[in-house]
């Protein structure tokens, strides 16, 4: 395989980041909506909304695992073996689809209960969890198509199906949250149920798409495969750690969700506000991580090693690059750019601070995020796991810190992005530097 170009990785990146930008404007809808109903509205959604993808986390980590091998079957040729993989990821995903509904469906109300101290912010959480649990089914299926398109680097339709959530998102929202059209007033609960509709229609389209616009007899797809036991047992081997990483992630971002909500409801509101800028400063971060995970185990699979470590430099100097004119208005239009969230003065004063404090924090993401989706690219995902699971105790345990520091507010909560960051870039690092990881193969 030739060298990576810097036009590969932006054809490659700049959909995952249309992408990516479609998905932070629905959480950008939802935040500056309610943002104008309550602040108990707007932190109930926050801390909902991260309890939601703790568990969807476990879709998004199998597909990474189906997304490494199509990729990898990729890069050798063996085209007529996609489809076979992607067939035996449907499988499972529809296990786990139905499993994480009926656990979000009959358990929400305990596991929300016994980590909420606000009874209001509890009350607004369990509204928001009635009707948005009905879209975890479909937004496993659609991280699978993400995993199959990323993997085969043909990522535009990824841009048209998150436009499309956008739109149905962002109007909905006005509906539903409002009242408006001759919609019935929901509050947080329309927020919810606008977000469940934007992923229906994004799994509709992608299969619609599927169907119409890929080779299917290029790629086996949709030919019904006799399940294969070794290759299943291959797909669950490189995916579970995944699957499980992923859960630890972000579900010490609920515990930091938690601990700012003991914190108080101002404060809740304060970072609800600050994670969705966080989310849209970040999503070049996260695009070009995706494509570093992809273009490694393409690489790999050529038999291109040596090409591996120009290709993340690349990599690193586009996503800091696309991250530059955010953070820029960050620094100098810190108000105004609050105000699109919210109309509260308390609110956006109280804001200010945590938002410098991202703006640090999202680079060491672009340097720590980079380095770690290679690891996992490389297909060592036990590795990956291991390496992590040793951050986010860290992480875990600077959350903890600074939450209970004399004095503590909010932004010095926030700092501790700033560590995983950090933390996670340098084991990554080392990891690629020291560790025998072109041996694995899978």
């Amino acid at each position: 395989m030739s060298a990576v170009t810097n036009k590969t990785i932006w054809n490659i990146g700049y959909p995952i980041i249309l992408g990516n930008l479609a998905q932070t404007l629905i959480a950008l809808t939802d935040t500056a909506f309610l943002g104008r109903v309550s602040a108990v509205a707007l932190g109930a959604s926050m801390i909902a909304g991260i309890y939601y993808y703790v568990f969807a986390t476990l879709a998004w980590g199998f597909s990474i695992g189906i997304q490494i091998i199509v990729a990898r079957r990729l890069g050798e040729e063996k085209l007529n073996r996609i489809g076979v993989v992607f067939e035996h990821g449907l499988v499972v995903v529809f296990l786990l689809a139905v499993s994480l509904f009926l656990i979000q469906r009959y358990f929400t109300e305990q596991l929300l209960g016994s980590v909420i101290q606000s009874p209001n912010i509890y009350a607004a959480a369990v509204e928001f969890m009635a009707y948005r649990h009905y879209g975890i089914s479909f937004v496993c299926f659609n991280f699978l198509f993400r995993a199959l398109y990323i993997g085969l680097s043909n990522t535009k339709v990824i841009s048209y199906t998150t436009l499309l959530m956008a739109v149905v998102n962002i109007a909905l929202d006005y509906a539903l949250i409002f009242g408006r059209w001759g919609f019935p007033e929901m509050g947080v609960g329309g927020a919810a149920l606008a977000s469940v509709c934007a992923e229906v229609s994004a799994l509709l389209f992608f299969i619609g798409y599927t169907l119409m616009k890929l080779p299917l007899k290029k790629y086996a797809l949709f030919a019904f495969h006799k399940l294969e036991g070794w290759l299943m047992k291959s797909v669950l081997q490189l995916a579970f750690p995944t699957m499980l990483q992923k859960l630890l992630s972000f579900g010490s971002w609920f515990i930091f969700f938690v601990l700012v909500e003991h914190l108080g409801e101002q404060q809740t509101a304060i970072s609800g506000i600050i994670r969705s800028v966080y989310m849209l400063i970040a999503v070049p971060v996260f695009a070009f991580a995706a494509t570093s995970n992809t273009l490694t185990s393409r690489l790999i699979g050529a038999g291109s090693l040596n090409e591996i470590k120009p290709t993340l430099l690349k990599i690193l100097r586009l996503s800091l690059i696309c991250i530059s004119p955010v953070l820029l208005c960050c620094l100098f239009f810190p108000g105004l750019l609050l105000s699109i969230y919210t109309n509260e003065p308390s609110l956006i004063a109280g804001a200010i601070p945590s938002l410098y404090v991202i703006c640090a924090a999202v680079i060491g993401m672009a340097f720590g995020l980079t380095l770690f989706e290679a690891v996992s690219g490389t297909g060592n995902t036990t590795h990956a796991l291991w390496l992590e699971t040793g951050v986010l105790a860290v992480y875990t345990l600077a959350i903890w810190l600074f939450a209970h520091w004399p004095g503590a507010d909010v932004a010095l909560v926030w700092s501790s992005e700033l560590v995983y960051g950090i933390f996670i870039g340098l084991a990554s690092l080392l990891y690629l530097k020291f560790a025998p990881w072109q041996k694995k193969r899978i």
